[in-house]
């Protein structure tokens, strides 16, 4: 999560080294143009800036294989939030995912959300989500941080804790962030395991 200006933030995600040089070149270049010019760009205008130089770099010997969502807080339109993938594709959307949770969370948010959301109903909506990726993934994190941008700028909330899961794996091997290979507890040669759990595993 990188922060653009003082209402505006970039998320990037994709391979570790893209995400870190791209999203510094932008952040760079943003406060480049504020100090030129006196006045920091809208979200608006930082997202097509993105845009631009996310297709510029995809046309070189040099793309980023990057995916980011661009959220911020303008004076005369409001707050907005804009959604890009690696092949420089913008999209301005009332909520947004990438990744493989994506798939497992754009559904709930398209069932509850509401333009008229009040804060607390908002951080009620990302607790179901990340409620489901705790359900659904072998792997997950105990806690999230979450921000919120206003008219008064990027405020850090109190963290979103998620309980653990009650199922044990046992020891497994990790390739390339997936499981390969576990030493499975009873559970879960018995079967008793969630839906695609079971999916790349190998019990002894």
């Amino acid at each position: 999560m990188f922060k653009l200006s003082e209402k505006i933030l970039l998320l990037c995600v994709g391979e570790s080294g893209d995400t870190v040089q791209f999203a510094e070149y932008i952040q760079k270049n943003v406060q480049l143009y504020k100090m030129r010019n006196g006045y920091e760009l809208s979200p608006t205008a930082a997202a097509n800036f993105t845009r631009k130089n996310l297709a510029d770099y995809l046309r070189s010997r040099t793309p980023y294989h990057v995916n980011l969502l661009l959220a911020g807080y303008d004076e005369s339109d409001g707050p907005a939030l804009y959604y890009m993938d690696y092949l420089s594709s913008l999209a301005k959307a009332p909520f947004a995912a990438h990744g493989y949770g994506a798939f497992l969370t754009l559904s709930i948010m398209d069932r509850y959300y509401r333009p008229d959301l009040t804060r607390e109903e908002a951080v009620d909506l990302l607790k179901k989500c990340l409620e489901e990726l705790s359900k659904r993934f072998i792997l997950n994190l105990p806690s999230f941080t979450v921000r919120l941008i206003d008219k008064d700028g990027i405020h850090d909330l109190e963290k979103i804790n998620v309980g653990a899961k009650e199922l044990t794996l046992g020891a497994c091997e990790l390739v390339g962030g997936q499981v390969w290979r576990c030493s499975a507890p009873e559970q879960m040669k018995k079967g008793r395991v969630a839906d695609g759990v079971r999916e790349g595993l190998e019990a002894d």
